[in-house]
């Protein structure tokens, strides 16, 4: 919210994405890899994690492998199974990751949180 009610941005809101790209601007990862991410770490199943978030296998799998590659390390280990299927587990590097991007996120929401409520308010003064 951009004010009290009544003032003149009070329905206008700031939306913001982050996302780490590489050196040519290709997209690494963002909230949805990292929520990918999350949900394989959860389930102990790429298939599982893809099926809890609506996208293919195919491009859930591409999309790892497109990080791993410019990150230089392993996100996930996969480990085929018998009739009980296989699992994709996290590797270190990919736990430590998504903390480092959970904090990043959250040090970066506190900033434009503040930052954004101090340029509505300079808006708001020009009543």
């Amino acid at each position: 919210m951009a004010g009290s009610k009544g003032d003149k941005y009070y329905n206008v809101f700031l939306k913001y994405k982050i996302w780490l790209v590489s050196k040519e601007e290709e997209n690494i990862l963002g909230d949805g890899k990292i929520n990918l991410l999350k949900e394989i770490d959860k389930k102990g199943s790429l298939q599982s994690a893809v099926n809890t978030i609506g996208i293919s296998y195919r491009k859930a799998w591409g999309n790892i492998k497109t990080a791993e590659e410019v990150l230089g390390f392993n996100l996930v280990e996969k480990h085929r199974g018998g009739q009980s299927g296989g699992t994709t587990t996290l590797t270190e590097e990919g736990k430590n990751l998504i903390k480092a991007y959970d904090e990043l996120h959250k040090e970066i929401d506190i900033t434009i949180k503040k930052t954004v409520k101090k340029f509505f308010n300079h808006l708001n003064d020009f009543k």
